[in-house]
């Protein structure tokens, strides 16, 4: 039987070639990797309960509105200058907004020319979920507030930014927007319907598998209840597809440290007691650690598979602190290829187009070295000093022409997807910074975690040979 054609923009992306077949375990996070929100409701009803605690300061939030297009995930904060920064793979900016305003060409250049962007350096803060747009949205309205001398107790961006963040963690920690996604979750929940067939193939095939999130229980509760049991056959419900639950994990730290864990004994009220010895299988657990359920299971590193959305929080402390593999999941992935696919007629004009100037540079710069040489060795003395002129002056202006062609399309090439911000995963002609941290820390990547449903638990995932700038000769 013929398999069935993985769409383009579900496909499963490799950095490093993962076996499948070698995995015995898959932990999974649960927020926008099981479960995948509506991120327009979610963000802006975050942003409206963020806004609502800084109205309570006396802040002049009122008229403030979230703007899903104003930002883009994989943005670099400048808690210095109050900047939002597209920054390529080698830390260098090439677009910038002060506040909602995006900056001229030599704006940027002045106030980046000698910056590369570190993020262990606390000046830079990494907009790496889509957790983070309404933060990093409402960040930079209040930038252009604070500008304008209405927040007067801001003393400085970092003390801005850090005071939304604490709104936020609020909204969050309060209970105040999971209560209303539990309200009412068809509004906020975008269910997919190959997320439990997934779980079913990977569990019937021998992998142990693991929900790790740190929502609580309650929440994780209802909401997998919401959207996987009723798939489920009446006998069956979600926590018959995991051999093990953890809650409240912690993470990053619950990769990087070990933590108390403790047993949820009574799932109703979600009392806890403590926990020793192995996780026994079937059961709920609340904080531990990484270290521990690989105890429990008798696994360790690369035996051992976490899917999650969350760029450090998931891939990144998993990968370096356990050498587990790693799967990243990103929504906007699926945008993006259908913009490059879209484009790609243009595309191909414009390297075209490229090329062709390329050519036309090197002629100009071989006309000026001969032009040069002339003044004090003539190379070949039947082409004048005037002839050259004329035909420097030639291709000059045919390059002129060439550039009023290429500039529409350069200019669309770099508003694909977001005419602020452009692709995700491109800077410029560049990767982008939230490329580079992808390819250092997750094996493969992917739009949807049920895209693993094309791969088959027994599926090899083959990274094809990176190109060198040489390979093209």
């Amino acid at each position: 039987m013929a398999m069935t054609q993985t769409p383009p923009n579900r496909g499963i992306f490799c950095n490093r070639t993962l076996n499948l077949r070698s995995i015995k375990a898959i932990g999974y996070d649960l927020d926008y990797t099981l479960v995948h929100y509506n991120t327009f409701e979610w963000e802006r009803r975050a942003y409206h309960h963020t806004k609502l605690r800084l109205a309570e300061r006396g802040w002049p939030v009122a008229d403030l509105v979230f703007d899903p297009d104003q930002v883009i995930q994989g943005l670099t904060i400048d808690l210095e200058l109050g900047n939002l920064l597209k920054v390529t793979r080698f830390g260098y900016v090439i677009r910038a907004s002060h506040g909602t305003r995006l900056l001229e060409f030599d704006e940027v250049r002045r106030s980046y020319a000698g910056t590369v962007v570190d993020l262990h350096q606390n000046r830079w803060v990494f907009i790496n979920t889509l957790f983070s747009l309404s933060e990093a949205s409402l960040f930079a309205q209040l930038v252009d507030l604070a500008d304008d001398g209405a927040i007067p107790e801001v003393v400085g961006y970092e003390n801005l930014y850090r005071t939304v963040r604490r709104a936020l963690d609020a909204a969050h920690m309060e209970g105040t927007l999971k209560g209303e996604v539990l309200a009412d979750p068809d509004r906020f929940i975008e269910p997919d319907p190959k997320v439990v067939p997934m779980l079913i193939d990977q569990r019937e095939a021998g992998k142990q598998l693991m929900l790790i999130t740190n929502s609580e229980w309650e929440y994780a509760e209802k909401i997998l209840t919401h959207v996987f049991d009723p798939q489920l056959p009446d006998s069956q419900t979600w926590q018959d597809l995991f051999d093990t639950v953890i809650v409240s994990a912690s993470k990053p730290d619950f990769f990087e440290r070990d933590q108390a864990l403790y047993r949820v004994v009574d799932e109703d009220r979600a009392l806890l007691k403590p926990a020793f010895g192995p996780m026994e299988p079937g059961g709920v657990y609340f904080g531990g650690s990484a270290h521990r359920v690989e105890k429990s299971l008798g696994l360790s590193g690369e035996e051992i598979l976490y899917v999650g959305d969350h760029l450090f929080g998931d891939v990144h402390a998993s990968k370096s602190a356990l050498r587990w593999r790693t799967a990243l999941v990103i929504y906007e992935l699926e945008a993006e290829i259908d913009a490059l696919a879209g484009f790609a007629k243009q595309e191909a004009e414009l390297i075209e187009l490229m090329g062709m100037k390329e050519r036309l540079e090197a002629e100009q710069a071989e006309l000026r070295l001969i032009r040069q040489r002339n003044r004090y060795a003539p190379i070949e003395p039947a082409r004048s000093n005037r002839s050259l002129d004329r035909e420097i002056e030639d291709v000059r202006n045919q390059l002129t022409d060439l550039d009023e062609v290429i500039a529409p399309l350069a200019i669309a090439a770099g508003t694909l997807n977001n005419e602020r911000w452009g692709l995700l995963m491109r800077s410029g002609v560049d990767k982008s910074l939230f490329a580079r941290q992808i390819e250092r820390y997750a094996d493969v990547y992917t739009s949807r975690v049920s895209n693993l449903l094309y791969a088959t638990p027994n599926g090899f995932l083959r990274a094809f040979r990176s190109p060198l700038p040489h390979d093209q000769m």
